[in-house]
């Protein structure tokens, strides 16, 4: 991509409704179309959505494919992509207002600062797919499915959550197991190493797929999914 067209979805992110920017990691401000800075905590589903519904997150979204194709299905849901990546953002919230998914919206921020942009027991599921699996041990607790992301999930997840995991790595579905049996408040509900080993997918929105899982199904890695929920007081 060109520095000049970076720049260019840059600046229509700015601009797009469906899209909200933190640029201080320090505070919990964000900023949409307007340009004015506002706290969306506790706010998402009367200020941005409209109406009361389920809300549900996608970490790490990249182009928001899952959201999207979540968004379309489940209309009486609302769905938040967030990654700090403004460029992949910008596909995935054009697409969206192309679309009239109004159901649909994104986060660019930081995600380790996660817990700043939701209030307490605001959002009843999430999805992380094809997280980066930080290989090096030195980066364990920036895995997504770490003790350290998982208390700062307990600041927002509603009592009623579920959280869903779907990888290629084999060393972070491993963790994420390890990770899970070790944290007190966690609950695995059922896992697979190679979902499409199985006679039917252990869960129908796993039937979607994107661009990196295809890549690496055409590489003939196999697809991990975890299925897990945290206890909330």
């Amino acid at each position: 991509m060109s520095q000049r067209n970076k720049l260019k979805k840059f600046a229509d992110i700015l601009r797009f409704p469906n899209v909200y920017e933190n640029f201080y990691p320090l505070n919990a401000f964000l900023q949409n179309g307007d340009q004015k800075e506002i706290l969306m905590n506790g706010k998402w589903n009367s200020d941005h959505f409209k109406k009361e519904a389920k809300l549900c997150l996608e970490l790490a979204c990249g182009r928001g494919e899952y959201t999207l194709a979540l968004g379309e299905k489940y209309k009486d849901t609302h769905f938040i992509g967030l990654d700090i990546k403004g460029a992949r953002i910008w596909q995935g919230a054009k697409t969206a207002l192309d679309s009239g998914l109004n159901n649909v919206a994104f986060l660019r921020a930081r995600i380790e600062n996660i817990a700043s942009f939701f209030d307490k027991e605001e959002v009843q599921e999430m999805w992380i797919t094809f997280p980066d699996p930080f290989l090096r041990d030195s980066k364990e607790n920036r895995r997504l499915t770490s003790h350290n992301f998982l208390n700062r999930y307990l600041n927002f997840l509603h009592s009623d959550n579920t959280i869903h995991l779907k990888t290629d790595s084999p060393e972070l579905y491993e963790f994420t197991l390890e990770s899970l049996e070790s944290y007190e408040r966690a609950i695995i509900i059922e896992h697979y190493s190679d979902i499409y080993s199985l006679p039917a997918l252990p869960n129908p929105d796993l039937v979607f797929q994107t661009y990196y899982e295809r890549q690496h199904l055409s590489n003939k890695k196999t697809i991990k999914y975890v299925r897990f929920q945290l206890d909330i007081d």
